[in-house]
């Protein structure tokens, strides 16, 4: 249970991160160069600690999955970045793979 935490721990570092990378502008702007910075480093740890027992392929792909679609919602609603149908659509098929690895995978948690 404790390594799922640390996946969780590790999508919102990451998210956070990627939505500081936005408002870094390039790093130009020092705070969010830093608070991106140190989101990327804190989510990297973090699913470094999940790997010890979370299969690598199922924690990335969780991680990869859940981040893209926390990027989208971010982007929706404080970027007023609206998605289009493929883009939704894109994001629908990778929710899907996600939950179908999950689901019917029969990769042992070690």
């Amino acid at each position: 249970m404790k390594d799922w935490l640390f996946l969780i721990g590790a999508i919102i570092s990451e998210t956070l991160g990627t939505s500081m990378l936005k408002l870094s502008e390039q790093f130009t702007r020092p705070l969010p160069s830093i608070v991106c910075v140190v989101g990327y480093m804190l989510s990297l740890y973090l699913l470094s600690l999940a790997l010890r027992t979370l299969p690598v392929g199922i924690a990335y792909g969780i991680w990869g999955a859940v981040g893209i679609v926390l990027i989208m919602l971010i982007g929706v609603f404080a970027f007023k970045q609206v998605p289009d149908l493929p883009a939704i659509i894109g994001l629908v098929l990778i929710i899907a793979g996600v939950l179908v690895i999950n689901l019917f995978s029969k990769m042992q948690v070690h």
